[in-house]
Formats: structure tokens, sequence, C-alpha cells
């Protein structure tokens, strides 16, 4: 579907009544006492009351908005749907960080089709940022204002800000291959989860790398970085919006330098 195919101006305000509306949900939740978190895996994969009442809050709404529109997020199975556009729901993205009361996990809400996603949310709730991104639009809000998003560029690789999930998620290979690039950048920071790509599309760091993604933890990224002029690709260069190994960067020597490493 061609961006000229696409209703921005009635999808944006869905987009932005459902990131209002998980909002609204995970705060209730967070930083309370006794906030129980249950395991999807044998390995810990937390998931709380807080990720399906704020999926189904967005579900609820798609549902009154775009009911035709199908629907694929981590807490409840996909459904189908007949437009050719996809809502892509990760109601808390870094549901550790969550339960440990950090704040850099995030809402990501996407919606695009078969060849990934038109625009994208990055929310975070606790400190009342939303970074958007798609459809001519690269803005976040915050308590400090409204500004536009943009990439920073004229860094080499040795001036470098890389972030990641590792060595919490990924294989020992995929490990290896990451901490090929982190021995030749400048600063590498752990687990900010989504809001390290936020933080990219904002200027503020250069480079992410990961891998073990769902299409859920990825194409909400993909948007709001595309729309600041940055590029996401998977470790060969090619579409990441299904999820799997991904690298974020700020401008294409950037991204060039750090695959080469990968590879």
């Amino acid at each position: 579907m061609s961006d000229s195919d696409m209703d921005y101006a009635m999808l944006w305000p869905v987009a932005e009544r459902m990131a209002d509306a998980a909002r609204d949900v995970t705060l209730r939740y967070f930083r309370t006492e006794n906030l129980k978190a249950d395991s999807k895996r044998v390995d810990f994969d937390p998931v709380t009351i807080a990720d399906r009442e704020a999926e189904r809050a967005m579900r609820d709404i798609l549902a009154d908005l775009r009911p035709d529109d199908a629907i694929l997020g981590e807490e409840f199975e996909a459904q189908d749907g007949t437009t050719g556009l996809t809502w892509v729901l990760d109601p808390i993205d870094g549901t550790r960080g969550f339960i440990s009361g950090t704040p850099t996990w995030g809402v990501l809400i996407a919606v695009g089709d078969d060849d990934g996603p038109k625009l994208g949310v990055i929310d975070q709730p606790y400190v009342g940022e939303r970074f958007m991104g798609g459809g001519g639009r690269s803005a976040m809000t915050s308590p400090l204002g409204n500004k536009p998003l943009g990439v920073r560029t004229g860094r080499d690789l040795a001036e470098a800000t890389l972030f990641t999930t590792f060595p919490e998620i990924g294989s020992t290979d995929e490990r290896a291959a990451f901490e090929r690039v982190a021995t030749e950048v400048q600063l590498t920071r752990y687990g900010a989860d989504c809001y390290a790509y936020a933080l990219l599309a904002a200027g503020q760091i250069d480079l992410v790398i990961e891998a073990g993604l769902n299409a859920y933890d990825i194409q909400a990224p993909i948007a709001v970085i595309e729309a600041a002029g940055g590029i996401v690709t998977d470790w060969r260069g090619g579409p990441a919006h299904s999820g799997g190994r991904a690298i974020a960067a700020a401008t294409p020597e950037l991204h060039a330098s750090a695959m080469a490493l990968l590879a």
C-alpha cells in the first residue's frame, strides 16, 4: 500500500487515542506494591495484568473505530482484517523494566501492511514522552514541550553511542557479533528496551543492535526512526519488520560500519 493510499488524517487520531488509553492503564499499575508477574515461558518472560489490560484497552478502541483492520498484539490472538492494514501492538515493551520500576519501558503502536509499518508511536507514560513518526510526521511531545525528531549526524563509529538489551537476549554467536561492534564505539549502554530507539530518533544516541525480536517489538521503532531520518534493517541489510535481528542507525555510514562488524 503506497503512502498516497494511506489516510493518515484518520489513522493518527486513532493511534494517539490508543496511546492515551494504554498510558492510563499502565500508570495505574506502575510502581505499585504487590504487582504480580507471571511468566510466559520456563525461562522468565514476565507478563502482568497491566500488559493485558492495556492491550485490551487499545483493542477496544480499534473495535470501535477501525473494526475491519487486522491486529497483531503481544498478549492476545491475532485478528484478521479486510482493509490491508494491520495494527501492531506491544502494550508494555520492557515488562522486566516495568516490574523493576525503571522508566525505560514503553507502549508501542504501529500500523502498516505486509511491506512494514507506515506510522508508529513509542510512548513512555511515566515521564510523559511520546515519539511519533510516519505520514509526514516526526515529532515528540513531553512535559518540557513539543519538538521535531531528528537523528544526529556527523559521527563515525569511534564516536558513537550504542544501546542494546544484550547480554539478556540473544545467542552466543549473536552476542559475539554485537561485542565486535561494542569494542569499536565510544560508549555502550544496556537494557533500555524501546526507549533506546526513541533516543536514537531524538538525536541522543547513534546505534541500537538487538536480536530475538518479535514484530511487535520493532515495527513502531522502525516507523519513528525512519521518519526521523535514520535507518533500520536486519543484520543482513534487509527488512526488519518481521522481527529477529535488528540494527538501527542514525546514518547510512554508521549502519555500514556496524554491519561490516556484525557479518
